[in-house]
């Protein structure tokens, strides 16, 4: 399994950390509530302990997927320089030489800290087509792979920084 770099903002990082803090200390609660619930007796009719279980199912998820983002994290300012495709980059592209058929997303993962912004579409840079504009410039096309064992090809029309 490949790991998968994931760029971050020192305060998307921070706020990450301190979520999965608040879950591993959250720990011995749940792990009391599911021993309460066990000595109410029969486990197979006991409504309380299957959900106290579950509930510490998806919190270990949780502890689980921050753990690896946050140790294959990538943390910096996001980029101040305009005109190249760089993650936590704004970009406009259009495909297959059609300049009407364009498109603004983020080159991006949502995990980045991204607060509200559902309007924009967001690409991760190990995606096809993020990764096929990472450090692309205005005016340079790039070809990448479709799903269906195609190529595509994708010319950057802007990059800028994303602003919150």
């Amino acid at each position: 399994m490949t790991e998968q770099v994931t760029w971050l903002t020192p305060e998307s990082h921070q706020r990450l950390k301190n979520e999965l803090d608040q879950l591993i200390a959250n720990r011995p609660v749940i792990a009391a509530e599911i021993n309460e619930r066990r000595e109410e007796g029969d486990l197979k009719e006991n409504g309380g302990y299957h959900a106290a279980r579950e509930e510490q199912g998806q919190q270990e998820a949780r502890i689980r997927q921050l753990q690896e983002l946050l140790n294959n994290a990538k943390v910096g300012e996001a980029p101040t320089q305009s005109g190249v495709a760089l993650p936590g980059s704004v970009v406009k592209v259009y495909y297959d030489g059609d300049e009407s058929d364009t498109e603004t997303f983020l080159i991006g993962t949502r995990e980045a800290g991204l607060r509200g912004d559902s309007k924009l579409e967001i690409y991760s840079p190990s995606s096809p087509l993020g990764g096929a504009l990472i450090n692309a410039k205005i005016g340079e096309t790039r070809e990448y792979s479709l799903p269906n064992g195609n190529t595509m090809k994708v010319t950057l029309v802007s990059a800028e920084p994303y602003h919150s």
